[in-house]
Order: structure tokens, then sequence, then C-alpha cells
């Protein structure tokens, strides 16, 4: 099954060096959820050939003009193109308010319905679900309200050890053993354990937008362990009064966040428009925490089961 996550823009405020600002999407075995929609996220979904109307849900972290100045021209091309399923935006107070004003003074109607989620960036709460998924607020610091989002796999099934199934076994067998049940089939119980093996892991992504540098606290348990950790890195560590005035944070400290939750994979993103060369971003966190890598737009990061 699919867990993978294609980066488009990960530049901070504005465009340069032939990077765009922050925007991502993360795909959940064939579901597609978008993080953040900076300028030209729509021109990099064609360009990644991701089909814009497979998206399901839009998550914005926070209202700078850089995560979602890209929003309101990727819904008029959805309406374009023809959606007229629902899509579900979950983001700070205030952007209905921007986005109906758009559509109001451009007489613009869609033929498909928004649906406005309103995040809370003061503590981590569950904002959404469906069959694949269930997606959970992460409080971070900036200097408007802000936060980030934690991915996490549904709870899988069991995996049915094939060799060991009765041929004649029904569907509804099949199903209850992988569902952890016992089955009666032929007036002999089939025990669960007997007939399955443990279930694959639950895959998780956390996505950790603008944010001033948060060791020990609950930023760490709430992202404890995940399989992937996008956290901001704007400055490298020469400029750590820089990152803390601005509140942002540096290549080194994004690493110790990384080390201290025990993450698996760390990917730095929002570069400052001063660095053309990321390689000394990357080098300082990989002193810290060797298995980071650098979001490089079009670069599509997996999780294997």
């Amino acid at each position: 099954m699919i867990f993978e996550l294609t980066i488009l823009g990960a530049n901070a405020a504005i465009p340069a060096h032939g990077r765009f600002p922050t925007s991502q999407v993360l795909c959940i075995n064939h579901r597609y959820y978008m993080i953040d929609c900076g300028e030209g996220a729509q021109i990099q979904l064609f360009r990644h050939k991701i089909k814009i109307n497979k998206i399901h849900a839009i998550f914005i972290s926070h209202l700078h003009g850089d995560h979602y100045f890209g929003l309101m021209g990727l819904l008029n091309t959805m309406n374009l193109r023809g959606r007229t399923e629902p899509l579900y935006l979950h983001a700070p107070k205030g952007l209905q308010e921007i986005i109906t004003l758009q559509l109001k003074y451009s007489h613009a109607v869609l033929n498909y319905s928004l649906h406005f989620i309103e995040t809370n960036q003061e503590k981590s709460v569950f904002l959404f679900e469906d069959e694949k998924v269930t997606v959970h607020t992460i409080p971070l610091l900036h200097r408007i309200p802000c936060c980030g989002f934690l991915f996490r796999e549904k709870a899988k099934d069991k995996n049915l050890i094939k060799e060991k199934i009765p041929i004649d076994l029904p569907i509804a067998g099949r199903i209850a053993l992988k569902k952890g049940e016992d089955f009666e089939h032929n007036n002999q119980i089939l025990k669960n354990e007997d007939y399955t093996h443990l279930p694959n892991k639950r895959r998780s992504y956390a996505f950790c937008s603008d944010t001033v540098y948060l060791p020990s606290s609950a930023l760490i348990e709430i992202i404890k362990g995940v399989d992937l950790l996008y956290h901001e890195a704007t400055f490298t560590h020469i400029h750590e009064k820089r990152a803390a005035q601005t509140f942002h944070s540096t290549g080194k400290q994004a690493a110790l966040i990384a080390q201290e939750a025990r993450v698996a994979k760390l990917i730095l993103g929002h570069f400052s428009t001063r660095y053309y060369d990321l390689s000394p971003l990357l080098e300082e966190a990989k002193e810290v925490f060797p298995n980071a890598a650098l979001a490089i737009e079009g670069e599509t990061f997996s999780v294997e089961e």
C-alpha cells in the first residue's frame, strides 16, 4: 500500500532560486491530501502529474501568504476541470472569509461544495478521518496562530497465512480472521493466532510548519516515533538569533527535535531566500541526526509497510 509524500514547494516567503513556497501532497493508499498551498502550487501539481481533482482534503497551517496564496487559483482550476466532489479545507479562522470574498468580487460560482473546518492552534485535537487515515493538529509557536498536522494510518487488518487457510473457507471466515476473530468452519474452531500474522505497521507523518524551536515540549510527545517528520529549517545555526526573532528554526534545531522525538526520518524545509546552496542546512542537521534530507521539489519520500 502506498504512503508517499511529494514536495511541491519548500521555500520561505517568496519564490526564489527556482524554488516555490511551501506545498506538498501526501498520498495514502491512492487518497490524496494537500498540505499548505503556496504560490505556484497548481503549476507544480501539473508538473509532477498529480491530478488536482483527486485531492480529497487540503490542510493549511497558517495564514501567512507563502502557505496559502496558491489556493484561490487552485480552487478555480478545479472548477474549470469539472470537479463535482466536495472539497474539505482545514485552516485557521479567517480563510473562509478570504475565499468567500474573492469568490464574491470575481462573481465566481464553484460547481462543487467547499467545507471549511477551523483548526485549533492551542492544543492537539482530532481534526479529520476517513477510511484510510486520522489527522490531528500539532500546536506550533509562530508570529500568528499556526499548527502542524499529524497523519496516522488507521489500524490495519491482520495478514492471512494463505497456505494454511482451508480452500473452502467462505469470505465471511476470511474477513473474521483478518479482523482478529476466531471462526467456526466444518465444526472446527479456527483459532485466529494460528491462521494470521500481525498486521502491517501503522505509518505516520508529521508536518511541522513555521515554528520557533520547541525542545522538551508537548510537540515532542505528539510526534514521538513518527516514520517521517517535516520540520522547518529556515536558517542555518549561525543565524540562530534571527531564527528566534522571527519565530523560526535552524537546521540544527530541526535535527535536535527529530533526535529527541526519535523519529525515523527528518525532512528539512521552508528555506530562507538567503540560501541559494542548501547544503549547509543539511550538513548541520546530519551532524545531529544523520537520517535527514532536504525537501527538494518533485522528490517523493516513501514509507514502507
